[in-house]
């Protein structure tokens, strides 16, 4: 049973509201009698941006072939100050409004779990979220912040933990943004980043996901977790260059059993055994470095990467203290996206050098790998219109896999030295695009385990919109990448208004 809401989400979230309706009244508002046409010119502006990379297909945003991301919207019109200049009689003062535009959602989401777990609740997510998300321009500087304010009824955690997206708030993004030069861009501060050309499978995107969020029923838009980063865009007409300094490391938030069970390597664990881990978090020492040098030709975007950090999951343990630890990490890698026939292709390599065990004989840190992945998608209006499918294949390779044998304790179960994975996603749109049908599915025939993600979406209007979902795990062994979650099988409904 979930309980009542506490005091202090309450004050924050009643605040929020007032500061929301009070915001439209300042939006709404005359400013003045109204003047005959012609004896006043209005004051226009279009706000600029870098131009950030964006998700991949289904996370929220809407991606280009080019990874980057729509500018953010112009401030509606009122909300700038007007040119006094054509007043009849006594000029009044230029007037700036303090309140800023406000865009978000509230949302009320629930979900249970279809099958008994004694290392879990039976309740997968019970939460109600007010999303505020505000944006202002000073002179060249654009300045923009979205703040979730949350209440969770499943871990009924309050202590606000802004790294680990913890207690009633989230702060997905606080950043500055400027053009330094003609040809350079500046982003700073907490921000949501992502490239490489994967629909839900990664390879060089090395920034921070949210699996916790993905596999309880959140919107995909939460998989992607923000970082606390610069990021530097350079365009030139041989190259275009991004590079981005996360001065203190920037973990995934991963599985640790507050709200999934896993394979802790022994057994399924979940509350009864919570993983805790040793993050580097020294600022400026335990840092990490992207890069990627992207450039088009005749419409395909070819791109190279590179990344100095940490596995971004715990990879490895300390044999002295048996916690588990984050072991550094190269990641060197490529890609290439454009138009095959009548849909998109892509190809995506990486090369993963575990720093901390060349040789790949310490059996407790990630091996070295080599990461491949192939996608086609396309519309398919001859078997139904707005129909899309999508296929994606990708293989992870250990590298000194004797070696590691070799290296395994006793009793210990052995990892392929290849794990094949497949992947489909069929989107069916009806109702003038409002209803969409989707379902997402991984199959590993080398693990033989399988993951779905049916969906059901449908906008009542421009405002108002439901959802029904599910996370489907089936599996033949319980110590596979998705066969550890079988029991976290759950399906959950949400109800959203966009204001």
């Amino acid at each position: 049973m979930i309980k009542l809401i506490p005091d202090k989400f309450l004050y924050l979230f009643c605040a929020s509201v007032i500061f929301v309706m009070l915001n439209a009244a300042e939006s709404y508002s005359a400013d003045g009698p109204a003047l005959p046409e012609g004896l006043l010119s209005g004051a226009s502006e279009q706000n600029s941006d870098d131009v950030p990379p964006g998700l991949p297909a289904g996370l929220g945003l809407e991606a280009v072939s080019d990874g980057s991301e729509n500018p953010g919207p112009s401030l509606p019109s009122g909300l700038l100050p007007g040119d006094n200049q054509g007043r009849i009689g006594r000029q009044e003062p230029e007037r700036t409004p303090w309140l800023l535009p406000v865009t978000g959602f509230l949302e009320s989401r629930a979900g249970m779990r279809l099958y008994d777990d004694s290392c879990e609740k039976d309740a997968s997510i019970g939460e109600i979220r007010f999303q505020a998300e505000t944006e202002k321009q000073l002179g060249r500087f654009l300045i923009r912040n979205t703040t979730d304010f949350y209440y969770d009824g499943v871990l009924e955690e309050y202590s606000v933990n802004l790294e680990e997206g913890e207690g009633f708030i989230d702060l997905r993004e606080l950043s500055v943004s400027f053009s330094a030069l003609s040809f350079l861009d500046i982003k700073a501060g907490r921000q949501i980043l992502t490239w490489g050309t994967g629909d839900l499978v990664f390879i060089n995107d090395l920034f921070p996901k949210d699996w916790q969020s993905f596999l309880i029923g959140r919107d995909t838009e939460y998989l992607k977790a923000p970082s606390d980063a610069f990021k530097a865009s350079i365009f030139t007409d041989v190259v275009n260059i991004d590079i981005v300094y996360t001065p203190k490391f920037d973990p995934d938030r991963f599985i640790t059993g507050e709200r999934l069970s896993y394979w802790n390597g022994r057994r399924i664990s979940g509350r009864d055994s919570l993983l805790k881990a040793d993050r580097p978090d020294d600022w400026f020492e335990d840092d990490e470095w992207a890069l990627r040098i992207s450039k088009n030709i005749k419409g395909n975007e070819f791109a190279l990467y590179g990344y100095r950090g940490y596995w971004k999951s715990p990879g490895g343990m300390d044999a002295s203290t048996l916690s588990y630890i984050f072991p550094k990490l190269n990641v060197y890698g490529a890609s290439v996206r454009g138009q095959i026939g009548n849909g998109i292709g892509n190809i995506e390599v990486g090369c993963y050098d575990s720093r901390d065990d060349h040789g790949g004989n310490n059996p407790f840190i990630n091996n070295s790998q080599l990461r491949f992945l192939v996608g086609y998608e396309q519309d398919l209006p001859k078997l139904a219109t707005d129909f899309t499918l999508g296929l994606q294949y990708y293989l992870e390779y250990m590298m000194d896999y004797d070696d590691y044998l070799l290296s395994l304790p006793d009793g210990s179960i052995a990892a392929d030295e290849d794990r094949h994975l497949f992947t489909v996603r069929l989107t069916k749109l009806y109702l003038n695009q409002n209803l969409t049908l989707s379902l997402f599915t991984y199959y590993s025939p080398s693990d033989q385990d399988i993951y779905m993600r049916p969906n059901i979406n449908y906008k009542i209007n421009d405002y108002l919109e439901v959802e029904l979902g599910a996370n489907l795990f089936m599996e033949e062994d319980s110590h596979t990448f998705f066969g550890q979650f079988h029991d976290n099988t759950n399906v959950f409904m949400a109800v959203r208004y966009n204001y």
